[in-house]
């Protein structure tokens, strides 16, 4: 710094030292150093790290008025200021009401010229608007899930079924958890007639159970009821890819265990 600002920094210090800590002291001096405006920052409400965020974008010459605000936290300055050095217009982001991830999924949407407004919605955590954007790129119609009910998990069960040219309308409703949309989409991509495991009392474990067995071609409606566990389900449909009578074992009140043992005296005896 030239002496004149020297003098004016250490006048500052003078009579501000004790408003700041050292982290700050240290960002303030820095921008003295680099020859910007300090004092659009060198207030003690600003944090470090938001000092630092606004230094940056004085430094750069960016528009920092836009997001020197002591209520955006450093993070959420930081995304305003990336965009900013983008070209982007920020406005569509420099919300309060969004944290940072949020604010970074709709800024790297912009980056990629997809149409941001299918997703900048408050309601929608920065997961889901990962997976509608994910859609938007791979453009495949993101209103059949872009909805605050469908968790992120949901809606990337439904994004991967479009992307596979899938009938996502089979599953793709809230009553199903992800995992279970996960077995019902690998039904279709099996192209076994889901309809019967597309039951939401059925777990996941079951959802499996039942998909195995269609995909050997056996007679899964033996066992496609919530009535047996997936244990049980399992210990029928090795019995009927091994071709015995399971009709000995055939019951929900048999735990697995001795279904097994049961498989094993028939599979002996045949």
């Amino acid at each position: 710094m030239d002496k004149i600002e020297e003098l004016k920094y250490n006048e500052f210090i003078k009579e501000n030292k004790n408003k700041f800590n050292n982290e700050q002291l240290f960002q303030i001096e820095k921008g003295v150093n680099s020859g910007i405006d300090y004092s659009i920052y060198s207030r003690p409400e600003f944090t470090y790290g938001q000092m630092r965020e606004i230094r940056l974008g004085l430094e750069k010459g960016l528009d920092v008025s836009i997001y020197a605000n002591p209520e955006y936290n450093d993070d959420q300055m930081i995304e305003i200021r990336k965009g900013l050095e983008q070209d982007l217009d920020v406005s569509l982001y420099s919300n309060i009401n969004y944290d940072w991830t949020q604010m970074q999924e709709i800024r790297v949407g912009l980056k990629h010229n997809i149409d941001v407004s299918l997703y900048s919605n408050v309601n929608f955590s920065s997961d889901q608007m990962l997976e509608i954007r994910l859609g938007l790129e791979t453009n495949v119609n993101v209103s059949i899930y872009a909805k605050p009910e469908f968790d992120d998990g949901q809606m990337c069960e439904i994004r991967l079924g479009l992307e596979e040219n899938l009938d996502v309308s089979l599953y793709a409703s809230t009553e199903y958890e992800y995992e279970q949309m996960e077995q019902l989409r690998y039904g279709l991509i099996e192209k076994s007639d889901i309809s019967y495991y597309a039951n939401n009392n059925l777990d996941v474990d079951q959802m499996r159970q039942i998909r195995w067995g269609l995909r050997k071609g056996i007679d899964v409606s033996l066992y496609n009821t919530p009535d047996f566990n997936h244990l049980q389900m399992s210990q029928i449909r090795i019995g009927l890819e091994d071709r015995i009578d399971v009709s000995y074992y055939l019951n929900p009140g048999i735990e697995w265990q001795e279904m097994e043992n049961m498989r094993f005296l028939i599979t002996g005896i045949r």
